[in-house]
């Protein structure tokens, strides 16, 4: 059964608002049969903000922009008790990925900063599925109290910042955490507050760190690719067990820490880690040109 829900705008249309103020773009309310949601977010550029709310409300957006200076693409439906929402907000002028390509990899261009941000708020009331994809700018997301199921993110130059800021864990046990990026960065501290059963982490020319220094609340599987990049890895206390297997070549560098002895050809472990260790971080690595750097806590 499909049933469609209303997107509620609030302020967009206000004339005396004066241009760049912090207003509300939209409010996407919260449906009475609606158990979970799905929201697929696509940005082109500026600098987006997630962080949880005690709202009730499914989605809220705020913005500094004119209405008339980006185009939203949206649409929302139920489908049983799931919630589909597709946001797709995209600047009118904006630089082409390819010349982002070109001043992070060739170092041509001149890179100027973007006040322009959207701040989005996600209610700690219902599980979601979230899928984040990213061009240009920035993306920091606070998901701390939040009941996550499922989450991926795609950057391509933009540079993001992922993290359980106020120190409150998942809600509850997450299946996928998937994070991808082009020539941008990525940064996720407290991997362990994700509660994540399977972690990919994907790295194509740009920089990647993966902060596993707390204690893992659950069992992970982290599965990395490296391209040309460089993953970063943030090891946890001796006392967490601790499996690595890479598939690396001539090509690339592998930093393996004292700590991590070599049991087979291309695996290593710790002395904490046994074939039935309870909630151990197991990695399964592939590079190729790049670089993975295995670190102590970090500072």
């Amino acid at each position: 059964m499909q049933k469609k829900f209303w997107l509620t705008f609030s302020g967009v249309m206000v004339a005396a608002l004066v241009s760049g103020q912090i207003k509300k773009q939209f409010v996407i309310e919260n449906p009475e049969k609606c158990e979970e949601v799905k929201l697929v977010l696509k940005a082109n550029s500026g600098n987006c903000f997630i962080k949880p709310s005690h709202g009730n409300d499914l989605l809220t957006v705020y913005s500094n922009q004119d209405v008339d200076s980006y185009s939203q693409k949206f649409s929302k439906e139920i489908i049983g008790n799931v919630c589909y929402i597709k946001l797709g907000l995209e600047e009118v002028r904006s630089d082409g990925f390819s010349q982002t390509i070109s001043t992070r990899v060739f170092g041509s261009g001149v890179s100027n900063s973007n006040d322009k941000f959207w701040k989005m708020y996600l209610t700690d009331a219902k599980p979601y599925h979230l899928e984040f994809s990213y061009g240009v700018g920035s993306a920091n997301m606070d998901l701390s109290g939040l009941s996550i199921k499922n989450l991926k993110i795609n950057t391509g130059s933009a540079d993001v910042n992922v993290g359980y800021f106020s120190e409150m864990e998942n809600k509850i046990d997450m299946d996928t955490f998937h994070i991808k990026v082009d020539v941008g960065t990525a940064k996720i501290k407290n991997m362990n507050l994700a509660r994540a059963k399977y972690v990919k982490a994907d790295v194509g020319f740009g920089n990647m760190v993966l902060d596993f220094s707390n204690k893992p609340l659950v069992g992970n599987e982290i599965k990395g690719s490296v391209g040309a990049g460089n993953l970063i890895i943030i090891m946890p206390q001796e006392d967490v067990p601790v499996l690595v297997k890479i598939r690396d070549s001539w090509l690339c560098s592998v930093s393996i820490p004292k700590n991590l002895k070599k049991i087979k050809e291309n695996t290593f472990a710790n002395a904490a880690y046994t074939a039935d260790s309870k909630n151990a971080m197991v990695f399964n690595l592939d590079v190729s040109m790049g670089n993975i750097i295995f670190k102590d806590k970090m500072d």
